[in-house]
């Protein structure tokens, strides 16, 4: 691969003079976007943000003064789940990054005043800090993250389906997206195997008929899909269930999600 751009940074409309690195910037400049994923208290007034970004990956970035009244960064750019246009000093094999620029780029117009989009972001946003580990840039993985953001803060008409649609389009870079397709001979969905097949398990790691149907059709379905699915809240809700334990088989560590009671409360 070769050399990532290096920048610095201008006073004016967040632009930034690019050049290749050179041994004299250690740490270098870069501008990258990203997206929030995590945020933890360091001090009475800084934080440690986890932003999965373009260039390199999930990164930890310390934020100074953050909490102070005074500061150039205000905490409301650190939502979860904001799209970021950030200029970054990045040192290899360094544990903690720093952010020299940051803004929300493109600004959510509706997700923060929306209760359901809010609880899917939610959600979402649990699933994947859980899931996405990797601190290299995952170009495809990062651009369907991003995108799918856009897509349900843009998205109009209700979509009472887009986070499942979302844990399933997630496997792809994952690693395990679903194999086969639901038919009469091969009614069942193999958690363990992520196959459709003929018989139920002895375990209960399956999903059987009417639901893995169901699941079938948001396979085949993309997240620019508004169509309702004919499903009841509580089939729904089992979908989830076992998604989760999908993922909980296939990611190492991945642990029990909470968020998605926060919707199950929403539906009701």
């Amino acid at each position: 691969m070769g050399s990532k751009t290096v920048c610095s940074p201008l006073k004016t409309n967040f632009e930034v003079n690019c050049r290749l690195p050179t041994a004299d910037f250690i740490p270098m400049l870069h501008k990258t976007r990203g997206i929030v994923f995590h945020v933890t208290d360091f001090s009475e007034s800084s934080v440690v943000v986890k932003v999965y970004t373009e260039l390199f990956g999930l990164q930890s970035y310390l934020l100074n003064g953050i909490r102070n009244k005074k500061s150039k960064i205000k905490s409301a750019v650190l939502q979860p789940m904001s799209l970021l246009e950030m200029v970054v000093y990045h040192k290899e094999r360094s544990g903690l990054q720093r952010i020299k620029e940051i803004r929300q780029q493109p600004q959510f117009g509706s997700i923060p005043f929306d209760v359901m989009k809010a609880s899917m972001v939610m959600f979402i946003n649990e699933v994947i800090y859980k899931s996405v580990k990797e601190e290299e840039e995952n170009h495809e993985l990062f651009d369907f993250i991003f995108h799918a953001m856009q897509l349900l803060d843009l998205q109009t008409k209700g979509n009472a389906d887009f986070h499942i649609r979302f844990l399933i389009q997630l496997t792809k870079y994952l690693g395990f997206f679903p194999n086969g397709t639901y038919s009469a001979s091969t009614p069942v969905f193999n958690l363990q195997e992520g196959t459709f097949q003929q018989t139920e398990l002895v375990l209960p790691y399956f999903i059987s008929s009417p639901l893995s149907n169901y699941f079938d059709r948001l396979i085949n379905t993309s997240l620019n899909d508004t169509a309702q699915t004919d499903v009841s809240v509580a089939q729904r809700r089992e979908l989830i269930k076992k998604l989760l334990e999908y993922y909980a088989l296939h990611i190492t560590g991945f642990g029990n999600i909470q968020s998605h009671r926060v919707l199950e409360e929403v539906w009701k």
